[in-house]
């Protein structure tokens, strides 16, 4: 069924997303999935309160454990499900008790990473009073956080994320969920004092921002360390666009 989430489904509220084909993702053990017809934003708050659920397990976080230490150890995702069970002293019967597959334990893993990043970054702008430098520096550390980066394996952002951005795009706008509205709370406040075009809509403007930054940094490194794209080079994109005045702008909207 096509649902159209622009409005927020239950909640009303606009989440920048287009219409999309979602599948449901309530009830079930652990992370998985069951039911039918929820908007995406149901999709966000059911996944939202499962994962709560989730992190809260003993068992669970043995395997996020293991997991996340061959992820370090490897600098890749490369891994099987019996070197992960082996690791977290557990049986591969518990494993699928509690997961699907691998793909469902990159996914609490990258959920989990996504989270943290939020919260990082929302605890680094908390200092800054003008909400233009707030939104500024959330885009650059977001850009930093997402590149390719030899001097720190972040594989789940390099590996993992652009695999589930073209097998499942519904599913990873759920899981960056946190990122999401780190970003609508910033381009809100940004609005409020003024520095947004009075036409536009904070909330989708946050939604095309985070897929910009992200999708951007994913082809950022150059292999000799030349020419690569900066952080400063993404965050003038976001906010000043292509075009060399506010006329031209006005323009392409007609």
């Amino acid at each position: 069924m096509d649902i159209l989430v622009s409005k927020g489904g239950a909640t009303g509220r606009d989440n920048g997303f287009t219409p999309v084909r979602v599948a449901a993702v309530t009830g079930g053990t652990a992370m998985r999935s069951a039911g039918s017809g929820l908007t995406l934003q149901q999709r966000i708050d059911a996944r939202s309160v499962r994962t709560t659920k989730l992190f809260g397990s003993a068992a669970v976080q043995r395997f996020l454990d293991a997991a996340r230490a061959l992820i370090t150890e490897r600098g890749s995702t490369d891994f099987t499900m019996h070197e992960v069970v082996d690791n977290a002293g557990q049986s591969l019967r518990s494993f699928y008790l509690l997961f699907d597959g691998k793909h469902e334990l990159l996914l609490a893993l990258y959920e989990e990473a996504i989270a943290k990043v939020a919260g990082q970054i929302r605890e680094a702008t908390g200092n800054d009073d003008d909400p233009l430098d707030k939104l500024r520096l959330a885009v650059e550390l977001l850009f930093e956080f997402c590149r390719p980066d030899p001097g720190a394996h972040r594989p789940l952002f390099t590996e993992y994320a652009p695999q589930l951005l073209m097998s499942d795009p519904i599913e990873i706008q759920v899981a960056h969920a946190s990122l999401f509205e780190l970003l609508a709370d910033l381009m809100r406040d940004a609005a409020a004092a003024g520095h947004l075009r009075p036409d536009t809509r904070p909330r989708r403007l946050a939604a095309m921002t985070l897929q910009t930054v992200m999708f951007v940094a994913q082809g950022a490194r150059a292999d000799d360390g030349s020419n690569a794209i900066t952080a400063a080079e993404v965050w003038n994109l976001c906010a000043f666009g292509v075009l060399g005045n506010a006329e031209g702008a006005a323009e392409t909207r007609r």
